[in-house]
């Protein structure tokens, strides 16, 4: 069922991009360019073509495809997550510490000396 869904979806969408591609501008009267309008019986902008009727159309179609397929992959996607299928794996156990992480002072602590004491910090 999705595989259809999807079939029509793609097709919608090229013949919707076509459509919408070959429809005039809003401009595209030569009156229109110098500030003039074209005005007709049915208003500025005329009837409603055979194309703005194919765009609400496949306009229509596109969105109810989109609903559709988005409905149908919440169902899927409730039933197992990746998370569930692939648990997290554990940290191996190792006998004894690395040297570099035992030596190394900590990054909130300040520099000391030899005897312990902190270490003299230098004044700009």
């Amino acid at each position: 069922m999705t595989v259809l869904i999807v079939i029509v979806h793609v097709v919608v969408c090229l013949i919707m991009m076509g459509v919408i591609l070959l429809q005039a501008g809003k401009g595209a009267e030569i009156g229109a360019s110098f500030g003039g309008s074209s005005q007709t019986i049915f208003g500025s902008r005329g009837a409603a073509t055979f194309l703005s009727k194919m765009t609400i159309a496949t306009a229509t179609l596109f969105m109810l495809t989109s609903l559709s397929l988005s409905i149908l992959s919440a169902k899927r996607s409730v039933a197992s997550s990746i998370v569930d299928q692939h648990p997290p794996a554990e940290a191996p156990a190792s006998s004894a510490p690395s040297s570099e992480a035992t030596t190394a002072p900590a990054a909130s602590q300040p520099p000391t000396t030899d005897a312990g004491t902190p270490a003299p910090t230098a004044k700009p």
